[in-house]
C-alpha cells in the first residue's frame, strides 16, 4: 500500500484529491503545439539547458500562460480533472482509491484500532481548512490548530483515546462556517453519514470542491491587479525565456518577414481593396523607396493567423499562448461565413415581403446557427439539413403570407447554390469570406465600432455575431502588440528597412 501522502486521489477520494485534482486547460505552449506534439523548432537553442534550467523554464513558463490566461478569457477557473471512466489512469485510480480506504477501515477495526493513517487524514484535512481561511481570519485559525494540534492527537492515539467521531463533527462545524452557499448543500448531507470510514472520504471530496471555490475566488480577486501589470509581467518573463533560448523569435521573424512580402507585393489588377482598411497614412517614400508602415505589416501578419494551416507547426512564439483562441476564432469566421452566404442564396429566392420580416429573417439565421454546431468535418451534412430546413420555412412562411409557393426548378436552385456555398472557389463564399476578414482588418485598424457603421452588403445580417467576433479578435491583437511590440519594432527594422533607413523614425508597432 503506497504513503497516503502520495496518493492522487480522483473525485477527492483521497487527502491528495486537493492539490491534484484540477485542470486549469492552461498548456504549456512554448512547450507543445496545438496537437500535443513537441515544438521542437520552436524550443530548440543552439545550446542545450541544464536540468536545473530546464525546470526554470517550465515553470516561467508555466507561470506566465496562468497570467495571461487569467487577464484575456475572463472566463478562466480552475476545475475538477475528469478522467473517461473506460481510461487505463481512470481504472488504476479507483482501485488503488478502493485498496487505500478499505485498508484504512481494517485498521480502525482492527483491536485496538491502529490510528497512522487517520492521523495523516487529519493532518491533511487541517492543511485544507486553514488554506481556506482568509488572513484576517485569524481567530478560526487558532481556533483550528488548538483543536486539531496534531502533536496532541498523537497522543490520544497513542492511549487509544482519539475521538474520531467528535474531530468529524467539529470538522463539519469548520466546512458549514467556511463553504460557499453553492456547497450547503452538499455539505449538509455529510451530516446524515455515520460510517466513520465513508464520512472522512465524502469530506474530503467536499474539500476539494471547497478548495477550488476558493481558488477561483482567488482567480477573481487579482484579475484586476493582474491586468494592471500583466504586460510588464509577461514581457518579463518572455524576456527570461528569450535570455535562456536565443532563437526563441526565429518563428516570430519568418511569420512577419512574410507578411511583409505580402503588404509589399503590388495586387493583381483584378483586386480592388477598400482604400481606408488596405493603405495607411503612414506609408511614405524615402529617395524613392517605399516605405511600408511596420503597422501595416503587423496587421497583416495577425489575419494570417486566422488562415493558419493546423500542421504548421511554425506558430509565431510571441502568439503560442493565444494559439487555440484564434483557432476557435478562424473557426467562427468560417461559420459566419457559411451562414451568411446561406444568408445571401436564400435572399434572392425570398421576395421583398418575405426578407422584410425581421422574425422570418432571424429565425432562418438561428436555424442555420444551430445546425451548423458541431465539427467542421461534418459540414457536408450540416449543409444538407441546412437546405431541407431552409426550404420549409421559406415555402411556410410564403403560405403564412399569402404569396406564390416556390416552383421546383427554384427550389432545386436554390438547394443545389445551399450545397455548394462550403466550397472555397464558390464566388459567394469567396466574396463573404473576404467581405468578413476586411472587417477584421478593419477592427485592428479603425475599432471595432467605425467597422460595424461601414459593412458592405452581404454581412449586414450577421451584424450582432461579428461584432462580438471583432470585439474578441481586436482584444486579444491588443493584448499581444502591447507585450511584444518591442520585439516586433526590431524585427521589422531588419525586414523593412536598409541600415540607413532605420535610422527613420518608424511608427509605433
Amino acid at each position: 500500500m503506497p504513503d497516503v501522502q502520495k496518493i492522487d486521489a480522483q473525485n477527492g477520494d483521497a487527502p491528495e484529491a486537493q492539490r491534484g485534482a484540477c485542470n486549469t486547460a492552461v498548456p504549456d505552449p512554448y512547450l507543445e503545439n496545438s496537437s500535443g506534439r513537441p515544438d521542437q523548432p520552436a524550443c530548440s537553442p543552439s545550446q542545450g539547458l541544464s536540468v536545473t534550467e530546464l525546470m526554470e523554464t517550465v515553470n516561467g513558463v508555466s507561470k506566465m500562460s496562468i497570467a495571461h490566461e487569467i487577464v484575456v478569457n475572463q472566463d478562466f477557473h480552475m476545475e475538477e480533472m475528469a478522467l473517461s471512466p473506460d481510461s487505463l489512469e481512470s481504472k488504476i485510480k479507483e482501485t488503488m482509491h478502493s485498496a487505500f480506504w478499505d485498508h484504512l477501515r481494517e485498521q480502525l477495526a482492527a483491536t485496538p484500532p491502529n490510528y497512522t493513517y487517520v492521523l495523516q487524514l487529519l493532518k491533511e484535512i487541517k492543511e485544507i481548512l486553514l488554506s481556506l481561511l482568509l488572513p484576517r481570519q485569524s481567530r478560526l485559525k487558532s481556533q483550528i490548530e488548538e483543536v486539531m494540534d496534531m502533536e496532541l492527537l498523537k497522543q490520544e492515539a497513542d492511549h487509544g483515546a482519539l475521538d474520531v467521531s467528535h474531530l468529524s463533527t467539529y470538522i463539519l462545524s469548520m466546512m458549514t462556517m467556511l463553504c460557499a452557499p453553492i456547497r450547503d448543500e452538499e455539505v449538509e448531507k455529510l451530516e446524515s453519514i455515520s460510517d466513520p470510514v465513508l464520512l472522512l472520504r465524502e469530506i474530503f471530496h467536499v474539500l476539494g470542491l471547497m478548495k477550488m471555490d476558493m481558488v477561483n475566488f482567488t482567480i477573481q480577486s487579482i484579475r484586476p491587479h493582474l491586468q494592471e501589470h500583466s504586460i510588464q509581467y509577461e514581457r518579463a518573463k518572455f524576456q527570461e525565456l528569450l535570455q535562456r533560448m536565443p532563437n526563441f523569435l526565429d518563428h516570430t521573424a519568418k511569420w512577419l518577414s512574410q507578411a511583409a512580402a505580402e503588404v509589399m507585393t503590388p495586387p493583381p489588377p483584378s483586386y480592388d481593396p477598400t482604400e481606408q482598411i488596405t493603405s495607411s497614412p503612414a506609408d511614405e517614400t524615402v529617395k524613392g523607396s517605399p516605405i511600408i508602415s511596420p503597422s501595416l505589416v503587423l496587421n497583416q501578419g495577425y489575419m494570417n493567423l486566422l488562415h493558419w494551416d493546423p500542421d504548421n507547426e511554425e506558430f509565431p512564439e510571441t502568439v503560442m499562448m493565444d494559439r487555440t483562441r484564434l483557432q476557435e476564432i478562424q473557426f467562427q469566421l468560417n461559420k459566419l461565413t457559411i451562414l451568411a452566404s446561406v444568408l445571401l442564396v436564400t435572399n434572392s429566392y425570398c421576395g421583398p415581403k418575405l426578407l422584410s420580416s425581421p422574425h422570418f429573417v432571424d429565425r432562418l439565421k438561428q436555424i442555420i446557427k444551430v445546425l451548423l454546431e458541431g465539427n467542421q468535418s461534418r459540414l457536408h451534412e450540416a449543409l444538407l439539413s441546412i437546405s431541407d430546413q431552409v426550404l420549409q420555412e421559406i415555402q411556410q412562411a410564403l403560405v403564412d403570407l399569402n404569396l406564390p409557393a416556390l416552383s421546383k426548378d427554384d427550389m432545386a436552385s436554390l438547394s443545389g447554390q445551399i450545397h455548394s456555398v462550403a466550397k472555397e472557389d464558390n464566388c459567394v463564399h469567396s466574396i463573404i469570406d473576404q467581405r468578413i476578414r476586411l472587417f477584421l482588418k478593419g477592427c485592428l485598424i479603425r475599432g471595432v465600432q467605425p467597422s460595424l457603421r461601414d459593412l458592405p452588403g452581404g454581412i449586414t445580417p450577421i451584424e450582432e455575431e461579428l461584432a462580438e467576433m471583432g470585439q474578441r479578435f481586436s482584444c486579444l491583437i491588443l493584448h499581444n502588440q502591447q507585450v511584444f511590440g518591442p520585439y516586433y519594432a526590431d524585427i521589422l527594422k531588419k525586414v523593412l528597412f536598409s541600415p540607413q533607413e532605420s535610422e527613420v523614425s518608424m511608427d509605433s508597432t
